[in-house]
């Protein structure tokens, strides 16, 4: 991190205004080169400062501005903003001309890796910051909030404050068991420390996993052989015809995607091919791409026509998503019932798509499965993606270990060595401890400029 970074950190393309952030020892001197107005060398850090930038003897653009002055800035070091005239031409031109005067086009990332590395910011806040750039709905960007205010963070130090204290306790036992003063950890207080971590540490697992559905949404599909009407609810449920609805059977030939925010909460949902055999070589290959997406779903909405009698593709259709999160819903309602529905299944709903409030009952049973009153919540302290998740599964687990250590009357020392992996464990969530590959590869999913 001894060279100086630079980055465009807006949205390239038409716009008021673009901003072009350098980060790094040179990162004034730089400007400065190329900047007529103040001597961004002498200005007070945290101040906007305007002028132009040259290039040579050329001028580019009339800008602010802003000098930031290490430590106190995003990343620690000292870090420069030039706020220009939007548009695709005058900001890559000024990043040009930041690169020519001894700049280094940033990775992505970079500015947020170098955050973390300067310790500004742990692991958390760091991935918190592209989930909040990425939340597409209210309840997302609460998450996001929440991992960058700390609370999340604190959380995990607190059990690591908790193990740290026992280990110490127990170091102190083993190496100095002739001290009368000391207080003695019995297997007793090993074993109720540890239950209770073991309880806490499961309930934020749980949560944790429920919490993914408020960052990454819910993966719809909806399934069912041709002319059923998935393409009409799905047109409904987006509120907008992306489908295209015929009475032709085999219009939708391929996957049809679209979001939609039910009560906060994102549905990525996704309209298949109608399921059936056919000698028509692109419907077949829609049909197993239908096919493959049901193992992908978090939720399969299958769907069944109310005017006719069930199929063999209808029960195969059943039979393939048995294992899966589903709603059953009897479509077509309006017209007369000759469905022969005498299956035992769970989550049957009944809709139509002529009535404006046709597929209300469709709504309210995923709300009902996904519980989605109660993931609307004040408190956000949840772990955000698979890795935390992963790391803190790990660290139950030796949690675990030392438990059964335990009750195996195994040595206190070996106890130690479960205690010491799990501390150690949940240092990776918060970047205590890490592995640099990792690290590059988070940050290599972060956008350019961030």
């Amino acid at each position: 991190m001894d060279d100086t970074i630079v980055a465009i950190s807006t949205a390239l393309g038409v716009g008021a205004i673009s901003i072009v952030r350098l980060s790094g020892e040179e990162a004034i001197d730089i400007v400065a080169s190329c900047f007529k107005g103040k001597n961004l060398k002498e200005v007070s850090s945290h101040t906007i400062n305007y002028g132009h930038i040259y290039n040579e003897e050329e001028l580019i653009d009339e800008v602010l501005v802003s000098v930031m002055k290490a430590p106190k800035t995003y990343t620690s070091e000292d870090v420069v903003e030039i706020n220009c005239h939007g548009g695709i031409i005058a900001t890559n031109k000024i990043l040009e001309t930041m690169l020519t005067h001894g700049a280094r086009l940033a990775e992505p990332g970079e500015f947020t890796k170098r955050a973390f590395l300067n310790g500004k910011i742990d692991l958390i806040k760091s991935e918190s910051v592209m989930d909040l750039i990425d939340s597409k709905t209210e309840e997302a960007r609460k998450l996001a909030m929440s991992g960058l205010s700390g609370r999340t963070s604190q959380l995990i130090t607190n059990f690591r404050d908790t193990l740290k204290n026992l280990l110490s306790q127990i170091e102190v036992n083993i190496d100095y068991p002739e001290y009368y003063d000391i207080e003695v950890v019995t297997e007793e207080k090993i074993k109720q420390e540890i239950a209770k971590m073991k309880k806490d540490l499961d309930y934020l697992v749980k949560i944790s996993e429920n919490s993914m559905t408020l960052k990454n949404g819910i993966k719809t599909v909806i399934v069912g052989k041709p002319n059923v009407g998935k393409s009409s609810i799905l047109n409904k449920l987006l509120e907008e015809d992306k489908a295209i609805v015929t009475d032709i059977a085999g219009t939708t030939r391929d996957i049809v995607e679209g979001e939609i925010n039910l009560d906060g909460i994102l549905l990525n949902i996704i309209d298949t091919a109608g399921i059936r055999k056919s000698e028509d070589i692109v419907e077949q290959i829609g049909v197993e791409k239908s096919i493959s997406m049901i193992s992908q779903a978090d939720l399969v909405i299958v769907v069944l026509n109310n005017n006719q009698k069930l199929t063999n593709e209808d029960l195969e259709i059943l039979e393939k998503t048995k294992n899966k999160q589903r709603i059953i819903a009897i479509n077509k309602i309006d017209l007369e019932k000759n469905i022969d529905l005498d299956l035992n299944l769970e989550n049957i709903i009944y809709t139509n798509t002529t009535d404006i409030n046709g597929i209300e009952t469709l709504k309210d049973k995923i709300k009902e499965l996904f519980k989605l009153e109660k993931l609307n919540t004040k408190d956000y302290t949840y772990l955000t993606n698979s890795r935390q998740i992963a790391l803190a599964k790990q660290a139950n687990k030796s949690l675990l270990d030392a438990e059964k250590s335990l009750n195996d009357g195994l040595p206190v020392d070996m106890i130690e060595i479960d205690l010491t992996n799990c501390f150690e464990t949940l240092g990776e969530i918060i970047g205590e401890s890490y592995k640099e590959e990792i690290i590059d590869n988070l940050f290599a999913n972060f956008c350019v400029g961030k």
